[in-house]
This record gives structure tokens, sequence and C-alpha cells, in this order.
């Protein structure tokens, strides 16, 4: 018997650990993996974030927002893409969706995309929930031969098995179609003794994942003035008087020109620098 116990504590030391009970509690969780085994760990400190802090994208929060309180009030609802500009609040708007409606049931879990073959697994355990889930995958984008991508595609829409009326997909992206699109692809389709025969399908094939998301989201990069609408709601935040926030306009217009770019993210960045060294 001790020399069994002993076999057996040798042998434990080499198997992983047991993936650890899932909080329930939790508002957000993120989708874990280590070597077979996956399991949902939960996230307590999470970024904080309100709908109102978004600004100049109320197009898209509203139909957003529409579309998830279709989805805790049991109504149809779509799985969404988000994509466009960067920094101009695709991900931090569905941070705020959660901060907003967590307290009706809203629960959001963070999956990357190289776990996207897992998400069966994910719908089995949340299947029997009374809450309300979104699985989030950010920065969503596929190179050829991905085996993620086949997995969402069924995920959506296409698999046998009912992903549940518990659960929505929510992902963000800077490419529409999800895939890269080449030169070449257009060469190559012409009719040649080499060639596809029915090089159309593979066009089909690049763009079928997105259209199977329900609703489309555009974001845009954004205007001077709107940038700068946005930096003076950070500045405020960040307890900046009105004429320290006058004074800003140069130098967060500088800031915006070395960055090569108008965002959401980067008016955020400036406001933290400036509230930093005139506060």
């Amino acid at each position: 018997m001790d020399r069994a116990l002993g076999v057996l504590a040798q042998i434990e030391a080499w198997l992983p650990p047991a993936p650890p009970a899932i909080d329930w509690t939790a508002r957000a969780y993120r989708w874990q993996r280590r070597g077979a085994r996956g399991w949902l760990d939960a996230v307590h400190r999470i970024a904080p974030i309100h709908l109102d802090d978004l600004q100049h994208v109320e197009r898209q929060k509203n139909t957003l927002e529409r579309n998830t309180l279709a989805f805790l009030q049991g109504k149809p609802a779509n799985n969404v893409l988000m994509t466009g500009a960067r920094g101009t609040g695709k991900s931090s708007l569905v941070r705020a969706l959660l901060d907003a409606y967590a307290g009706q049931g809203l629960r959001l879990i963070e999956i990357d995309k190289s776990d996207l073959g897992d998400l069966g697994q994910i719908i089995e355990l949340i299947s029997d929930r009374p809450e309300r889930y979104i699985v989030f995958c950010d920065d969503l984008s596929f190179e050829e031969g991905e085996a993620g991508y086949k997995a969402l595609k069924s995920a959506l829409d296409g698999s046998v098995a009912s992903p549940g009326d518990n659960l929505l997909i929510y992902a963000t992206s800077n490419r529409r179609h999800l895939m890269p699109e080449y030169m070449h692809e257009n060469l190559e389709a012409q009719h040649q003794p080499d060639g596809e025969i029915h090089p159309g399908e593979t066009v089909e094939e690049k763009i079928s994942l997105s259209e199977r998301f329900g609703l489309w989201l555009s974001f845009y990069p954004f205007a001077q003035n709107d940038y700068l609408d946005i930096v003076h709601h950070w500045l405020a935040f960040h307890g900046c008087t009105t004429d320290q926030i006058d004074a800003s306009r140069p130098e967060a217009l500088q800031w915006a020109l070395e960055r090569g770019s108008r965002s959401g993210r980067v008016a955020r960045q400036f406001a933290r620098d400036w509230a930093a060294r005139h506060v």
C-alpha cells in the first residue's frame, strides 16, 4: 500500500492541476486553457468605463445597446461584428455595456481567437445558468488555415447543436471580412489551364464568416473637433479646470499628429499625460 501511494504521488506530480471551481458570482470571465483542460477564470477587477464616456459613436452605441437589451429580455438578438479604425471604442463599448447591465444579469466571457475551438465547451458550461452571456473576442482576424475559423463559423450559424438562448458572440476586428485578401487572388481568378475551376467559391469562403454575424457596426476615424471633444471629456474627468482644458488644445493636436491618429484612445492617453502635469 505504501509503495502504491508513493507511485500515485509521483504520477500526481506530473499531472497538471485540476481547474479551479467556477465562481459564478463574478461579472466577467476569461477562458483559460492548460493542456487539454479549459475553464472560466473569474475576473473581479474590471477596467471601469461607462457608456457616457464613449462619445461620437452614438449610432453604434445605440444599436449595440438595443441589441443587448433585447438579449437580456429574452427577445431575438444578433451576434455582432464591430470593425473599423483602431482606438475608436469598439472593445470599450462592450465593457461599458457590462458596466451598465451587469445588474440585470449580463455577463462577459473573454476568449482569445486561438481558443475558439473551445466554444462548444463554454456553451455546455453555461447552458443551465440563468445569466445572459456575451462571449467577446477582441481583435479577431484569421490567417489561412487557422483552426478557430471553422469552429467560429459553426458556433455562429451552421452547427446542428443549438448555442442556447443565453449566449451571444460579440467580436471586434480591423478587417471587415476577418481574413486577408490578396491581389494575386484576382489574377488567379482567370480561367487558365492550371487555375481553380470555381474561383468565385474561394471568395465566398473568405466572406462567409463575417456574414454569419447578424449585425455589422463600422467605426470611423474622428474629425478634429470630435477628437478635441473627447480630450475635453477626459480632462474634465481627471479634474482639470475650464482654463486648463482650453490651454490644452495646441498640445492635444500635436499629440494626435505625432501618433498619426485622432482616436478616442489617443485622446484619453493625452488627457492622462496632461492631467498628470497640470492638476
